[in-house]
């Protein structure tokens, strides 16, 4: 009875006689990925999202690699950019292999069956017979819409990324090192860099790696070096080391130095063609002081680009410095790092020597607030986690000076400027540059700028950021500058349209610390009321300098519409006048026929004239427009006085001295930089 229910409830179970048996759970084990294999799986968070933005992400991080090492040895930059397009036959036989026919097309995703071939015919019939009509009643005809890509990821497209700067180059024995492993540079510390991941061309060897499989070529030369490296290279993903295929040196007959790099990537050039270009535009915008050559070379000659970025100016920031810590600004972790590798014995000279802005006396007592646990001659590598932990807190609750901000390297005023009216061409410009103020123990400053009219700009807000001198081109809407310019100013009080005029904002800030929001790395926070508040009061300045341009502006253009109102009531005020002239004249003649009447000297010369023809209307009328053209004169010298030269776009002068050697100060102000030589 019990095996019959069993039976019909549970039928199968029945049948096979026996039950299912759970699978064993497989023995965890415990793997490790290196940094390379981490940043290959994740490389979103580096920019490489896609094929487009790894291509854009790859010229960005080429160029400022490129100026990096130019300033570094205050040689004026000289960079060249060339992408150049390779089609799927020519990128095959670069690698060895050799093309098929199809064989089974619809194996592929491109494949179009015979229904859905009539269906797309059918929909292209009907569309132009829809625009033959509106054609014939003259009505608007529109565009036919792209067809819509087929399904799969498609045929992919490839480029040779080339940069090739006249910077510091590379040491010989460094170059494997510097772009086959991972997180190893020469930038990191705690100093102004251009950097975000410190990954540099890295990140793009790996990408290449995992879209063509081919390797880098880099070639590099130093000053008074009499040999060029030559290098090509990939990257062992999973160990993080580099896979050397050839490293020699070459004659260098030239004496060239820098660097030169090309790396052949899968890219989108269609799609992200403008970020690239804006993103060069805009570097352009703020190192004025340096030259770019940018060339894209397609398959066909009629789309190649090649566009030249000429240097404006000579005059380059100082190189930005590394700095020591501030106390606020450390955790327990960066404690302890830099007691294992600080050369300081005992716990004074430590505290002197490792963080910025505590002298001798503050540290005595700050030793002393610590408890009866610490002493001026406590050894360093002695303190017990406890003590580290009590240090960490003392250094949240104590109160420190802020660090000062010569340690950053902004653009400078005069060079913003300078990029602004070289890339813009504006109708009026004006900037400013805030003091040095911090957020969590860094220091940052922010720049300004502000211009209206110009060339290629639209209409409204234009709005340009830029951090530790990097132009930010995405995920705008969020970022403290964007949100400032549109929800914070209040345009119409200094005279400007917000949705009319033609306006370009323009912030640069500079820190040890740019607090970028999101894994990308694409845009500073509002959250921060120090640098919100610093963006808000520097585009204010900025406004205000407009403010009095444009009312000044305005009020000549009120006196040359009073001169066009003067100009055209000549004639009819000289009919009027001369008629009056000629009346009185008249009956100042007859009055002296019969009786002499006393008038001025002046008034009896004034008719006289009139009765002698001496003066005449027309030279009345000449007169009365010599006068209108002295007062419009007068009115605008003084507005020319004291408005300024206006800012136009002007040539480049170089001033060399007489002697072969370059001694010379800089003389710095916000409007032009004079150079005084020895």
């Amino acid at each position: 009875m019990d095996s019959g229910e069993s039976s019909d409830e549970s039928p199968v179970v029945a049948k096979k006689g026996k039950s299912k048996t759970p699978r064993k759970p497989k023995t965890s084990v415990l793997k490790q990925k290196s940094p390379a294999e981490f940043f290959a799986e994740n490389k979103n968070i580096a920019g490489f999202d896609n094929p487009g933005k790894s291509l854009y992400t790859t010229v960005r991080e080429l160029v400022e690699n490129a100026l990096d090492s130019a300033e570094s040895i205050a040689e004026l930059p000289l960079v060249e950019v060339t992408i150049e397009e390779i089609n799927r036959s020519k990128f095959n036989s670069m690698i060895g292999l050799i093309d098929r026919e199809r064989i089974d097309e619809a194996l592929y995703g491109d494949f179009e069956t015979v229904k859905a071939r009539e269906k797309r015919l059918a929909k292209e019939a009907r569309f132009q017979e829809i625009q033959a009509k509106n054609s014939a009643l003259g009505k608007k005809v529109k565009e036919p819409t792209a067809a819509k890509g087929m399904k799969g990821r498609g045929e992919a497209s490839f480029y040779r990324v080339t940069c090739k700067d006249n910077g510091r180059g590379m040491p010989h024995d460094d170059i494997p090192n510097m772009f086959g492993r991972v997180l190893s540079g020469t930038k990191y510390g705690l100093k102004q860099t251009r950097g975000k991941f410190g990954l540099g061309a890295k990140m793009a060897l790996i990408w290449s790696k995992m879209s063509t499989g081919l390797p880098i070529e880099i070639s590099s030369s130093m000053k008074n070096q009499n040999y060029t490296t030559f290098c090509r290279l990939d990257i062992d993903i999973h160990r993080n080391i580099p896979h050397i295929h050839l490293h020699e040196k070459r004659d260098d007959k030239d004496q060239w130095h820098g660097a030169e790099i090309q790396v052949v990537i899968e890219g989108n050039w269609t799609t992200y063609r403008s970020k690239i270009l804006h993103y060069m535009r805009q570097m352009a915008v703020i190192t004025p002081y340096a030259q770019f050559m940018f060339r894209f070379v397609a398959d066909t000659p009629d789309k190649n680009v090649s566009i030249r970025f000429a240097r404006r100016t000579d005059v380059m920031p100082a190189v930005p410095l590394e700095t020591k810590y501030h106390p606020s600004a450390v955790d327990l972790l960066l404690i302890k790092r830099l007691i294992g590798e600080t050369s300081k014995q005992n716990l004074l000279q430590f505290l002197q020597h490792e963080f910025v802005n505590i002298g001798k006396a503050h540290a005595e007592r700050l030793i002393g607030e610590m408890g009866p646990d610490f002493s001026s001659k406590t050894q360093v590598n002695s303190l017990t986690s406890q003590q580290i932990v009590r240090m960490h807190q003392l250094f949240r609750q104590a109160k420190f000076d802020d660090p000062s901000g010569d340690c950053l390297s902004p653009a400078g005023e005069y060079n913003l400027r300078l990029g602004i009216i070289k890339e813009l061409q504006p109708e009026m410009v004006a900037t400013y540059t805030a003091s040095a103020q911090v957020f969590e123990g860094h220091p940052f400053i922010v720049e300004a700028g502000v211009s209206l009219g110009g060339k290629d700009v639209k209409q409204g807000l234009n709005i340009f950021r830029f951090a530790n001198r990097i132009p930010l081109l995405f995920e705008q809407g969020a970022d403290v500058v964007t949100r400032t310019a549109m929800k914070r100013i209040n345009w119409n009080i200094y005279k400007i349209n917000q949705t009319q005029d033609k306006i370009g904002v323009f912030v640069s800030i500079v820190s040890t610390k740019i607090p970028f929001k999101g894994t990308g790395k694409e845009y500073i926070g509002d959250d921060i009321s120090e640098i919100a508040n610093a963006v808000k009061t520097s585009l204010k300045q900025c406004c205000v300098q407009l403010k009095s341009k444009i009312v000044k502006k305005i009020q000549a253009r009120e006196q040359q519409e009073r001169k066009r109102n003067l100009s055209r009531y000549i004639n009819d005020a000289t009919g009027a006048i001369y008629g009056i002239l000629k009346e009185a004249s008249q009956l100042h003649g007859n009055a002296n026929k019969k009786k002499r009447t006393e008038l001025k000297d002046e008034d009896a010369q004034l008719l006289q004239k009139v009765s002698d023809r001496v003066i005449t209307k027309e030279i009345l009328s000449e007169k009365l427009a010599q006068h209108v053209e002295q007062v419009d004169y007068e009115m605008a010298m003084e507005y020319a006085t004291q408005s300024g030269v206006r800012e136009e776009p002007r040539e480049n002068i170089y001033l060399q001295p007489l002697e072969p050697q370059n001694n010379f100060i800089d003389f710095q102000t916000p409007v032009f930089v004079f150079r005084l030589f020895h």
